[in-house]
Formats: C-alpha cells, sequence, structure tokens
C-alpha cells in the first residue's frame, strides 16, 4: 500500500471506526454492531466511504484470524447490507472550442505561482491528479525531455514515463527558480516539504467559475483521451500513455517498449494542438496513426 493510501485508511478508521469500535474486543464484535457504523456513515450520503470502511475493517479482522486473535471477520456477513456505490464519471471539457476557452483561462489565472504552473502543466501531461501534485524535480529529466514517475506513485505500481513536450518543458524552467531547491515541483504553501493540497486544482477551477460538474483537476485526462480519440491516434498508445491496466503482462511489456517512439510524437503533436485550440487557430488536421513497429 501506497504510503498516501495508508494515511488515508488510518484516517477512516479514526474518524469512522476507532470511537464506536476501538475499544472492544475484537471477539465481541458481532454483524449487527459493525453495520450500525458503517450505517451512521450511509445516512450522510457517504456511500464509498463506508463500503471502504467495511474493506477495510474486513482486512485487519483476516490479519487477526490468520495470528490467533480472532475467530471470524463479520464483514463477511454483511455483504448486500449496504446500498451500492454509483460511479459517476469525472466532469471534463472535451469540445474543442471550450478547452480552448478553458486553456485561455488557465493562462490567465492569477494565484500561486506553482498552482498557476501545475494548471498549464496538467493538459499537457494528463496525470492523475495524486501524481501531478506528488511530482518531484528528481523524476524530471529535462536532458531526454521525460518525467519519470516510480512504480510506488502509480495506481497501477509500475512506473510510467511521461514524454515531456517543449510546452511542458518550458512551464519547468519557468517553475525551476522558484521550486527547483526543493523536493516538490508544487510545494504546499505552507510547508515546502509537503506537496500541494488535493484539492488545490480543483479549487483553482472552481476560482475560475468551472463547477465540479463542468471540470476537475481528473479531467484533464478524459479530455486528452477523447480528443486523441477523435484524433485518430491508436488506441493502445494513448492507453499506454493514461498508464490504464493492460491485463496481459507479456503484452504490457512489449507496448511499453512499443509506443515509446509513438508517445513522444503523441504528446508532441496534443501540445501543438493545444496552442491552436488556445489561439483559436485551430487547422490541425486529425491523421490516423499506426503503432510503431
Amino acid at each position: 500500500m501506497a504510503p498516501t493510501t495508508h494515511k488515508k485508511a488510518v484516517r477512516t478508521l479514526e474518524l469512522f471506526a476507532f470511537p464506536w469500535l476501538g475499544a472492544r474486543p475484537m471477539d465481541e464484535i458481532d454483524p449487527p454492531e459493525l453495520l450500525s457504523v458503517l450505517k451512521r456513515i450511509e445516512a450522510r450520503g457517504a456511500h464509498e466511504t463506508a463500503h471502504r470502511l467495511k474493506a477495510r475493517v474486513g482486512q485487519i479482522f483476516r490479519y487477526a484470524i490468520a495470528h490467533g486473535t480472532a475467530k471470524r471477520d463479520p464483514s463477511a456477513d454483511l455483504r448486500g447490507a449496504l446500498a451500492p456505490v454509483v460511479t459517476k464519471s469525472h466532469a471534463a471539457i472535451t469540445d474543442p472550442a471550450r478547452v480552448g476557452e478553458l486553456l485561455r483561462a488557465l493562462d490567465s489565472y492569477a494565484g500561486h505561482f506553482p498552482t498557476c504552473c501545475a494548471l498549464r502543466l496538467a493538459p499537457l501531461v494528463f496525470a492523475r491528479p495524486g501524481e501531478l501534485r506528488h511530482a518531484e524535480w528528481a523524476e524530471i529529466d529535462f536532458e531526454t525531455a521525460e518525467w519519470r514517475i516510480p512504480a510506488q506513485k502509480m495506481k497501477m505500481r509500475e512506473a510510467h514515463i511521461i514524454p515531456l513536450s517543449e510546452q511542458a518543458i518550458g512551464i519547468l524552467r519557468e517553475l525551476e527558480p522558484l521550486t527547483g531547491r526543493g523536493r516538490f515541483l508544487f510545494p504546499s504553501i505552507r510547508s515546502a516539504r509537503e506537496p500541494m493540497s488535493n484539492n488545490t486544482i480543483n479549487a483553482a477551477l472552481r476560482r475560475m467559475g468551472y463547477d465540479h460538474d463542468t471540470m476537475t483537476g481528473h479531467g484533464f485526462r478524459a479530455m486528452a483521451s477523447t480528443r486523441l480519440n477523435e484524433m485518430g491516434w491508436n488506441p493502445d498508445v494513448i492507453e499506454r500513455q493514461l498508464a490504464h491496466a493492460q491485463r496481459n503482462k507479456v503484452r504490457a511489456a512489449y507496448n511499453r517498449a512499443q509506443y515509446m517512439a509513438e508517445r513522444r510524437a503523441m504528446m508532441q503533436a496534443w501540445a501543438d494542438y493545444l496552442d491552436s485550440l488556445r489561439t483559436g487557430s485551430n487547422n490541425v488536421t486529425a491523421i490516423k496513426r499506426k503503432a510503431t513497429k
């Protein structure tokens, strides 16, 4: 489990489980008692949190059973007891004209300079928000124009390379004199030893007038995926650059090597395309691309 994920898991237990179950002997906690704790969370509308806590409690009980400190897992009897989580796609702007408007708004944002840089970089790299805010200078290679993210930071626990376009390099060069002596590209305003808050990008978008149903930090990924597919780029190349899971591990290893040249070309073409949308001179022709052999 990644450090950030572990921290969130512990915090969830501290807030929603320990006050009611923390002092109880494990063998005395039965399914109805656990369900009452979960239903209290569910009543607040936090369905995903309730399901997540149920899973965490189950992990704790299974560990305890394996080590002889508990006899059964009460969460196992609660299958179907909670309302299902309704999955909702991240809001994203994909219409070219509106993408241009968004890019101009990002350029004119007058907030904290590292936040401004993060906003301008987000559509160019379309990394996950957590990956972006935890970006470190040690991961940036200006010579090869790459951002190399170690496996422990990635959702799929695989090291990932983001080829950096000329435009992305330009933003990083602007930022380097300000935060380049520290660890993080985008440090917290409160402490340079911590990355910026996980709400920083979304809060900036709200201040620009983009509500949660219109655009989110995660929406830059959907924007890129939608437009690049419509422009005719190889879907496998797009998926690989998005660092989506590849079920076939042999094919995944092959694709990582096979597609790097095309990923570099795609990321530069994407940055150029965004420039054309920003200036309103969209004359980029969508070209069908085949995988590099």
